[in-house]
Order: C-alpha cells, then structure tokens, then sequence
C-alpha cells in the first residue's frame, strides 16, 4: 500500500494576510486542493493522512464535501496534529499510519504548499523506491555553489556536479523510516532540517530522481504570484 501524507499544518502568514498560505484561494480553490486531487485521482495512491491544525480541518473536510469527491470517501484516512517543526508534523502523521498500515507499505511526503504535482512524478518517486528503502526528486545546481564558514567571506569553490537541490515528494519504506525518526528522541528530531535526512542517518538506501522544475513550493509572495500566473495560462 502506498500512503500520502499530505503536510498542511503550517499556520504561518508571513506572505501577508489573515490565513496560512496553502488555504489561500487560486483559479476558485484552496492551494492545498491543487496536490490534493492529484494524489486522490492517482491509481497507486491507496490512502491520504493529512497532517492540519484543528482550525482548518472543518475547512479541508467542507472543501471536498463540497466538491463531491468519491475518491475522498475511498482514500482519505484522518488527519494528524501538526508538531511545533515540520518533522515533527511528520512524525504525528507516521504514528497515525502505522495504526493501519504494514512496515512494508510506502509512505508519499508531500507538501500542501506545492500545488503543481503531476502524476508523472508521483510514478517517477514511486518507481524510484521500489528497489531501494525510498526516493526522491532532485534538481542540479545550476549557479556556481560556494562555501562559507562564517557567511561573510568566501572560503572555497563546491563542485556543483555533486551538490542537488532536494524536493518534495519523497516516498519512504514506512518501518524503517519509522524506526529512523523515532530513534531521534528526545533531542535529535529538533535538529532535522530535511524529511530525507533521519533516512540517511539511519543508513537507509535512497534513490534520486530527477525532480520538476514546476513542482515548487509557494513560500514567497514571489511564488504565489508565479503560481497564479501559471493558472491564469
């Protein structure tokens, strides 16, 4: 069994405004619905936890009560609490999954905020992880890459052929990765800055893929505008 779990528990607005990023409405609907559909009407997601603050829940359930999804009645599973950091938030989602899913079955990791999620690179991460502990989608540095220890001077020049930018989705084999997060308690879980990183700690086999330079994640202003522009074409 594949799982998404879906991360729409950020309750930030920094962008400005009243609500959190991904309930903010594009071409008619919430952000959070544009991923959200993609992973419903794809034939190898079987189930969708969805990490969201107690607030937006009625909001997310209303949403596709409205729309009438027959899907949603199939896959959707539950929603998890956020935690106070996104690994955190995934965690909380792991511990729901694993009340119904095996240490054999996948887990999908994708963010709310990064609507342009295609089915080819749901395939792609799914067909990646298949003969390794999981995968993920990566893009190359295309800007010469440098390194600072202090952030003010320039110590040395990286060899941007070895360096990638990671991306959501990332699909995980669901025990071990489990079990990787899991062993960071109490203090090591505060320090992760990346869902792929307890897997690397914990010797986890992960593949890259190549990512899609469309799948970006709206933080700024900048991005949503970008996402918007991208709707109204």
């Amino acid at each position: 069994m594949n799982i998404a779990l879906i991360l729409s528990g950020g309750t930030g607005t920094r962008m400005g405004g009243d609500i959190p990023k991904q309930y903010i409405k594009v071409g008619g609907k919430p952000i959070f619905t544009y991923c959200a559909e993609s992973l419903l009407s794809h034939d190898r997601i079987d189930a969708i936890q969805i990490v969201a603050d107690p607030l937006w829940q009625e909001e997310i359930l209303g949403w596709y009560k409205r729309a009438g999804s027959s899907l949603w009645e199939k896959k959707f599973r539950g929603f998890s609490a956020p935690g106070e950091t996104r690994q955190l938030s995934i965690y909380h989602g792991l511990e729901d999954i694993m009340e119904y899913a095996d240490d054999t079955d996948y887990v999908f990791i994708h963010d709310a905020a990064r609507p342009l999620l295609s089915a080819e690179i749901i395939a792609d991460c799914l067909d990646g992880a298949s003969d390794h502990d999981g995968a993920m989608p990566v893009l190359p540095m295309k800007d010469t890459v440098y390194y600072s220890r202090s952030g003010n001077v320039v110590d040395r020049l990286l060899d941007r052929s070895t360096i990638f930018a990671g991306q959501a989705p990332e699909v995980f084999l669901l025990g071990r990765y489990y079990e990787a997060n899991r062993s960071l308690f109490p203090d090591r879980i505060w320090e992760i800055n990346g869902s792929t990183e307890p897997a690397v700690l914990a010797g986890m086999d992960i593949a890259m893929i190549p990512g899609d330079e469309k799948n970006f994640k709206i933080t700024t202003m900048a991005d949503l505008e970008r996402f918007r522009s991208i709707m109204d074409k």
